[in-house]
Formats: structure tokens, C-alpha cells, sequence
């Protein structure tokens, strides 16, 4: 198992995958069914004909771009499993700074609290949101239904129907009252962005925004203040690139980096 796994890394190191060794590694464990540490304890175990077909076709699908999460059908994200598929992006470890950012903001309130996330793909930051802050309701909507049809599995298999509610349509239009928090990570690419092949495997119409990447982050910033509660505060995840061109109408606002040291989130607050 140990001479497949290492052949297996050279192949996508030659095909542009930057991780090569971990995509071996979970592509590999998904194929035995096992976790990622059995590889290790029981690396001398042999592999059927049938698993060695299976693990072949997962790593000529990751040879040609596609996501791991996409072949595995699951990515972690705030140390929480999601099902993915290519309906939705990707949960991108940078969005996490976003979510621990609402989740202090639910905490420092220190009581019942009403928030939305704007085009929520998979459910990742509504769930997360729900998980560690438990006095927040939240409202996730999105325009794709398939988009949706993946958050209410997530959902369901996080046990949050209680609390996580979901809404189909444009921005902020089909939430409804007021809300303390409003959470979002719009599409903000510029659609002539060069990006790795992993990415480009998403779903253009989570990825790409007119006016150089502004365009839906423009529209949720305009809208917002009509729906946020006195004292509510608006989340959006962004890139760099479009900050210059935003216009903010709020009193106030900072950015918050990532992890990477990159200006990734918009904090604003009236």
C-alpha cells in the first residue's frame, strides 16, 4: 500500500498539485475506507484489484484539476464535516476568520441574536455559526437550488434544523425582519483571474463577479443597512482587489486577515 501511495504522489506532483502528498493520502483512505492515521498502522495491508481501480480513477480525477473534496464528497471546515458536491464551493480555510469573527460578535452580545449568511453554498458558515454560538437563529439563502438542496443535508446531518433556516433568492431579498448579523461570501473574482485548476473546477457563478470581482459585494452593501437591527453588524468575505471600488454606508468599518496575512474580511457597523 505504501509503494501505491508513493507513486501516487509523484504522479500528481507532475500534474500540478500543490499538496500532493496529502491528496495521496485522503484520495487513498477514502478508497479503503478508512482514516488517513490506518494508512500508516496498517501500511502493509494489500490492496484488491477492486480498491486499486478505485483508487486509480480518484487520482486521474485529481490529475485533471478536480477538487479533493468534490472526489471524497466531504471537506472539514471549522472542525466540522460538510458534504460537498459541485454544486457548491469548496469551504476554503480562509473563510474561517469570518465565522470565528460572527461567533465572538455572538458572544460578546451574550444573548438571543438573529443573523443571516448570504449566499451560503454548502451551509458552512450558518452551521458553524449555529454550532459554537447556540443563542444565534440563522437564516442562509442562496439563489442555486442545488446549492441549497447540499445545505439542508448539512443541516440535518449537523442536527440544526431548529435553528438554521433556509431561503432561496437574490442578496437579502427572501430573509426575513430585521437581523443583528448579516454573514456573506459572495462570488468577489474577477473573472480573469488566474486560478489553479482546483478552483476553476468550482462553480463559475460562486466564483466570478462583474465590475472586476465588486459587483455582488457592492449590491449586498448597499442593501444591507435596510435589514440590519440598530447596532447590527455585516460580515463579508472579500479580496483585496475590490476594496478601493467599495463603497461602504455604514459609520464605520475595518478588515480582518486571514491567516495568510491577507485582507480578507469586511466588518461594518452603523
Amino acid at each position: 500500500m505504501l509503494e501505491v501511495l508513493t507513486r501516487a504522489t509523484g504522479h500528481l506532483q507532475k500534474h500540478g498539485s500543490t499538496s500532493a502528498r496529502l491528496d495521496a493520502e485522503v484520495l487513498l483512505a477514502h478508497a479503503l475506507g478508512m482514516g488517513r492515521i490506518d494508512l500508516y498502522v496498517r501500511f502493509d495491508r494489500p490492496m484488491s484489484e477492486e480498491e486499486l481501480a478505485r483508487y486509480r480513477g480518484l487520482v486521474a480525477g485529481r490529475s485533471r484539476g478536480e477538487p479533493v473534496a468534490y472526489l471524497v464528497g466531504h471537506k472539514e471546515f471549522m472542525a466540522l464535516d460538510f458534504l460537498v458536491t459541485p454544486a457548491v464551493l469548496v469551504p476554503n480555510p480562509d473563510t474561517e476568520v469570518l465565522v470565528q469573527r460572527a461567533v465572538a460578535i455572538a458572544r460578546e452580545r451574550n444573548g438571543p441574536m438573529r443573523a443571516a449568511d448570504v449566499g451560503t453554498g454548502s451551509g458552512c458558515i450558518a452551521i458553524a455559526l449555529a454550532h459554537y454560538a447556540p443563542t444565534v437563529e440563522v437564516w442562509a439563502g442562496d439563489v442555486s437550488r442545488e446549492a441549497l438542496d447540499v445545505a439542508q443535508r448539512n443541516v440535518d446531518k449537523h442536527g440544526l434544523a431548529g435553528r438554521v433556516h433556509l431561503v432561496e433568492g437574490d442578496l437579502l431579498e427572501p430573509f426575513p425582519g430585521e437581523f443583528d448579523l448579516v454573514c456573506a461570501n459572495l462570488p468577489y473574482v474577477c473573472g480573469q483571474a488566474d486560478l489553479p485548476s482546483e478552483v476553476r473546477a468550482q462553480p463559475a457563478t460562486a466564483l466570478f463577479a462583474a465590475d472586476g470581482g465588486a459587483a455582488l459585494v457592492s449590491r449586498l452593501l448597499a442593501e444591507a443597512p435596510r435589514h440590519l437591527s440598530h447596532g447590527g453588524r455585516l460580515l463579508a468575505e472579500i479580496d483585496a482587489a475590490i476594496l478601493p471600488v467599495l463603497q461602504v454606508p455604514f459609520t464605520g468599518h475595518k478588515v480582518h486577515r486571514d491567516l495568510g496575512g491577507r485582507e480578507r474580511v469586511l466588518e461594518a457597523w452603523s
